[in-house]
């Protein structure tokens, strides 16, 4: 298997750590997002990791399969999937349940600070591997940028039963555009480290100002 070979560990030394690095983050932070989704929605132990699963590899695979990448990433290197199925069962330990389940007000910040830190970091990644594929349109690198940072949440909350973040709250895959944007704009001026570091803090402070300002796209309400 790829994660306990001597050619996945050889892969891991050729990546570019700072994609590997933003991947293992985004991983992370999705994964997280996805468990708290979960245990708020009082899914069994079962429930939780795979939500946590789905929620931080599920962009990538959407971007893979349109990229033509068979099989996707998230099944050939299961090092992703097994950071996330541990980041998910961390909130089966008394002293992290205690301190998130206990307060409502913390558990809706640590959740926004994890799915906005994911969706910075794999609205970078998604561009990233759509370019080492091959990919020069700029709408199209954007627009799987979106789709990594965006699609493991949308798979999230339907599976949770609750309409998706990207159609209901502040300003969301607008950020994930606005990331993309400022990330391709940077690359050939900056390089990719810089590049996608401030592309990850725009995502961030983008979300952080909608929440903080209640910026909302306009709705439509019938009567």
């Amino acid at each position: 298997m790829w994660l306990w070979s001597a050619a996945g560990f050889r892969e891991v030394i050729k990546m570019d750590l700072f994609i590997f690095a933003v991947e293992l983050i985004g991983t992370f932070a999705f994964a997280a997002s996805g468990a708290m989704r979960a245990v708020s929605k009082r899914m069994d132990a079962f429930g939780v990791v795979m939500l946590g699963v789905i929620t931080a590899v599920g962009g990538g695979v959407m971007r893979d399969v349109i990229l033509g990448i068979h099989p996707p990433a998230a099944f050939e290197k299961p090092l992703y999937a097994a950071l996330a199925a541990a980041s998910s069962a961390l909130f089966f330990f008394p002293f992290v349940r205690r301190r998130l389940y206990g307060d409502s007000s913390r558990f809706e910040r640590v959740l926004f600070w994890m799915d906005s830190l994911g969706l910075g970091a794999f609205t970078v990644t998604g561009i990233s591997a759509a370019l080492a594929a091959g990919g020069e349109s700029g709408f199209l690198l954007i627009s799987l940028g979106v789709m990594t940072g965006t699609g493991g949440g949308v798979l999230r909350d339907l599976l949770a039963g609750s309409t998706p973040y990207i159609f209901t709250k502040e300003i969301y895959a607008c950020a994930s555009i606005a990331g993309g944007i400022i990330y391709l704009s940077l690359y050939s001026l900056l390089g990719e480290k810089l590049s996608g570091a401030a592309a990850i803090g725009a995502v961030v402070m983008i979300r952080y100002l909608a929440v903080k300002f209640r910026w909302n796209l306009p709705t439509f309400f019938e009567g």
